[in-house]
Protein backbone atom coordinates (compact mmCIF):
# COMPACT_ATOMS: atom_id res chain seq x y z
CA UNK A 1 0.00 0.00 0.00
CA UNK A 2 2.79 2.27 0.81
CA UNK A 3 4.55 1.72 -2.12
CA UNK A 4 1.03 2.90 -4.48
CA UNK A 5 0.76 6.04 -1.91
CA UNK A 6 4.72 7.26 -3.15
CA UNK A 7 3.93 6.49 -6.82
CA UNK A 8 0.92 8.46 -6.70
CA UNK A 9 2.88 11.29 -4.77
CA UNK A 10 6.37 11.31 -6.86
CA UNK A 11 6.18 13.73 -10.00
CA UNK A 12 5.37 11.40 -13.22
CA UNK A 13 7.53 11.68 -16.20
CA UNK A 14 6.63 11.02 -19.57
CA UNK A 15 9.49 9.66 -21.84
CA UNK A 16 9.17 9.82 -25.51
CA UNK A 17 12.03 8.19 -27.05
CA UNK A 18 11.67 5.25 -29.89
CA UNK A 19 15.40 4.00 -28.90
CA UNK A 20 14.54 1.18 -26.43
CA UNK A 21 18.01 1.37 -25.08
CA UNK A 22 17.82 5.18 -24.37
CA UNK A 23 14.09 5.29 -22.58
CA UNK A 24 15.26 2.30 -20.58
CA UNK A 25 18.44 3.94 -19.50
CA UNK A 26 16.08 7.26 -18.29
CA UNK A 27 13.40 5.17 -16.96
CA UNK A 28 15.93 3.06 -14.46
CA UNK A 29 17.50 6.50 -14.10
CA UNK A 30 14.44 8.33 -13.05
CA UNK A 31 12.70 5.80 -11.01
CA UNK A 32 15.86 5.38 -8.75
CA UNK A 33 15.59 9.19 -8.21
CA UNK A 34 11.88 8.36 -7.06
CA UNK A 35 10.35 9.24 -10.05
CA UNK A 36 7.11 7.55 -11.40
CA UNK A 37 7.71 6.78 -15.18
CA UNK A 38 5.56 6.59 -18.39
CA UNK A 39 7.01 5.16 -21.59
CA UNK A 40 6.18 6.07 -25.29
CA UNK A 41 8.27 4.71 -28.22
CA UNK A 42 6.13 7.30 -30.61
CA UNK A 43 4.99 10.34 -30.28
CA UNK A 44 1.54 9.32 -30.96
CA UNK A 45 1.68 7.42 -27.72
CA UNK A 46 3.10 9.73 -25.93
CA UNK A 47 0.50 12.21 -27.05
CA UNK A 48 -2.36 9.47 -25.46
CA UNK A 49 -0.35 9.24 -22.43
CA UNK A 50 -0.52 12.51 -21.72
CA UNK A 51 -4.08 13.45 -22.18
CA UNK A 52 -5.28 10.22 -20.45
CA UNK A 53 -2.47 9.54 -17.60
CA UNK A 54 -0.91 13.08 -17.12
CA UNK A 55 2.82 13.54 -16.36
CA UNK A 56 4.82 16.64 -14.64
CA UNK A 57 7.37 16.69 -16.94
CA UNK A 58 8.11 15.16 -20.39
CA UNK A 59 11.18 14.58 -21.74
CA UNK A 60 10.81 14.34 -25.63
CA UNK A 61 13.26 12.90 -28.29
CA UNK A 62 12.81 14.61 -31.59
CA UNK A 63 13.27 11.80 -34.12
CA UNK A 64 10.44 9.29 -33.33
CA UNK A 65 9.19 6.80 -36.22
CA UNK A 66 5.45 8.66 -36.51
CA UNK A 67 5.72 12.34 -36.23
CA UNK A 68 8.51 14.20 -35.06
CA UNK A 69 9.52 15.35 -31.62
CA UNK A 70 8.91 18.90 -32.92
CA UNK A 71 5.10 18.70 -34.15
CA UNK A 72 4.35 16.85 -30.73
CA UNK A 73 5.95 19.65 -29.03
CA UNK A 74 3.27 22.20 -31.30
CA UNK A 75 0.65 19.57 -30.67
CA UNK A 76 1.01 19.00 -26.76
CA UNK A 77 1.45 23.13 -26.38
CA UNK A 78 -2.38 23.25 -27.86
CA UNK A 79 -3.73 22.13 -24.52
CA UNK A 80 -0.65 21.30 -22.09
CA UNK A 81 1.74 24.18 -19.90
CA UNK A 82 3.84 20.66 -18.87
CA UNK A 83 7.75 21.41 -18.79
CA UNK A 84 9.56 19.78 -21.66
CA UNK A 85 12.84 18.90 -22.19
CA UNK A 86 14.00 17.91 -25.35
CA UNK A 87 16.97 15.36 -25.74
CA UNK A 88 17.92 14.66 -29.32
CA UNK A 89 21.56 14.28 -31.31
CA UNK A 90 20.36 17.48 -33.10
CA UNK A 91 22.69 20.45 -32.20
CA UNK A 92 22.51 22.97 -34.19
CA UNK A 93 21.91 26.73 -32.42
CA UNK A 94 19.38 27.45 -35.02
CA UNK A 95 17.65 24.03 -34.05
CA UNK A 96 17.69 24.70 -30.19
CA UNK A 97 16.50 28.15 -30.61
CA UNK A 98 13.78 26.91 -33.08
CA UNK A 99 12.26 24.47 -30.47
CA UNK A 100 12.51 26.87 -27.53
CA UNK A 101 10.24 29.32 -29.43
CA UNK A 102 8.56 26.49 -29.81
CA UNK A 103 7.42 26.22 -26.21
CA UNK A 104 10.28 23.83 -25.39
CA UNK A 105 11.86 24.47 -21.64
CA UNK A 106 15.03 23.00 -22.01
CA UNK A 107 17.20 20.94 -24.21
CA UNK A 108 19.86 18.23 -23.73
CA UNK A 109 21.95 17.02 -26.71
CA UNK A 110 22.65 13.52 -26.91
CA UNK A 111 25.19 11.77 -25.90
CA UNK A 112 24.71 13.26 -21.92
CA UNK A 113 25.33 12.89 -18.82
CA UNK A 114 22.16 11.20 -16.57
CA UNK A 115 23.57 13.73 -13.76
CA UNK A 116 22.81 16.84 -16.23
CA UNK A 117 19.69 15.44 -17.32
CA UNK A 118 18.34 14.84 -13.28
CA UNK A 119 19.55 17.98 -12.69
CA UNK A 120 17.40 19.81 -15.52
CA UNK A 121 14.23 17.65 -14.50
CA UNK A 122 15.10 19.08 -10.49
CA UNK A 123 15.24 22.29 -11.83
CA UNK A 124 11.98 22.95 -13.49
CA UNK A 125 10.25 20.77 -11.17
CA UNK A 126 11.49 23.00 -9.21
CA UNK A 127 9.86 26.20 -11.31
CA UNK A 128 6.45 24.29 -12.05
Amino acid sequence: MSQERDSTLAPRVLVIDDEPQIRKFIDISLRSQGYATLLAETGQQGLAQLASKGADIVVLDLGLPDIDGRDVLRELRQWSRVPVIVVTVRSGEEEKVALLDAGANDYVTKPFGIGELMARVRALLRNA
